[in-house]
């Protein structure tokens, strides 16, 4: 296959692959467990399978006693981000949480414009508008009643978590750190939250026994939006660049919208099929800037090259 193609249809199953969460997660609220205790699951299963992959790269576990505090610091970024946008389901369309998750990037924008002092171009802020103007298009529902204030706020609270990790990442002292290992231990950390609650509410959710199929629900979100897409992800920022991945990411709520619809019977009106063209085009013309692809390309080191050399100082 040629390599742009290959890229080009990898970063396109990244993106697809991450959003699917809500096609394996309502249903497991739908069997009676809560958002605290999928993620709890969640992040369980994934641990091994990403600790695999550090194995078989050849990377070591080690870390410094100065990096304990930051990777603690943004497993509990992780996990807010996390149970923020998996407790939105429960108060709104998922298709309709999913793309307002994806103002993210231009939540980067602003936080490096406030805090770092970068240019704040007027097509970030004329995409700032319209991001706005398509939150409020998505702010009422199919039948026209105005969306609880909770769902909306609660996807904007992921959203910023999740901005603050991308910038804290890629400006603090784990920039250097391959991701892949940056992402085991930021949810290992964000795991223990999870567990604490359990230990402390004494309340943790399993799939009915006779749902067996439920506990693939579990292994689907571990595997296909946290380990598929990551590793989509990288592969197809080497193959075509940082900026086309992330533009492609577009495909996450388009197919949150998608399975909203076919399987849980979602519905999409008129002015909120605009609301989310709106998002999708003002992201899509921020993240074709320069500042924030910058923040993709470090993905790269999820997978760096190792010598020989390299391993036997790991």
């Amino acid at each position: 296959m040629n390599p742009k193609v290959k890229g080009y249809t990898l970063g396109a199953i990244a993106a697809a692959t991450y959003g699917m969460n809500p096609l394996f997660a309502l249903p497991l609220y739908s069997a009676g467990m809560d958002p605290l205790s999928v993620l709890f699951f969640r992040y369980l299963l994934a641990l091994p399978i990403l600790g695999a992959m550090i194995k078989l790269r050849g990377r070591s576990f080690r870390i410094s006693t100065a990096d304990l505090l930051p990777l603690m610091v943004f497993g509990v970024l992780f996990a807010l981000s996390s149970i923020t946008l998996f407790s939105s389901y429960q108060h709104m369309d998922a298709g309709i949480a999913s793309t307002m998750l994806f103002v993210y990037p231009i939540m980067v924008a602003l936080i490096m414009a406030a805090l770092f002092r970068e240019r704040l171009t007027w097509q970030t802020v004329l995409c700032l508008l319209m991001a706005v103007g398509g939150i409020a298009l998505l702010y009422r529902s199919a039948d026209g009643a105005t969306l609880s204030r909770v769902g909306p706020l609660l996807v904007m609270g992921s959203a910023l978590a999740y901005a603050i990790y991308i910038v804290g990442i890629n400006k603090g002292r784990l920039k250097e750190m391959p991701t892949l290992k940056v992402t085991f231990y930021v949810l290992a950390f964000g795991w223990t939250i999870f567990a604490a609650h359990a230990i402390y509410t004494g309340q943790l959710h399993t799939p009915p026994s006779a749902s067996k199929h439920l506990w693939l629900n579990l292994i689907a979100l571990a595997l296909l939006p946290t380990i598929v897409s990551l590793l989509c992800t990288t592969r197809a920022i080497q193959l075509i660049g940082s900026t086309p991945t992330a533009i492609l990411g577009a495909l996450e709520p388009v197919t949150a919208v998608f399975f909203g619809i076919m399987v849980f019977g979602e519905q999409l009106t008129l002015r909120q099929a605009v609301g989310m063209v709106l998002i999708v085009a003002a992201v899509s013309v921020v993240v074709a800037g320069k500042q924030f692809s910058t923040y993709m390309v470090r993905l790269r080191k999820m997978f760096p090259r190792i010598n020989h050399k390299n391993n036997a100082n790991s």
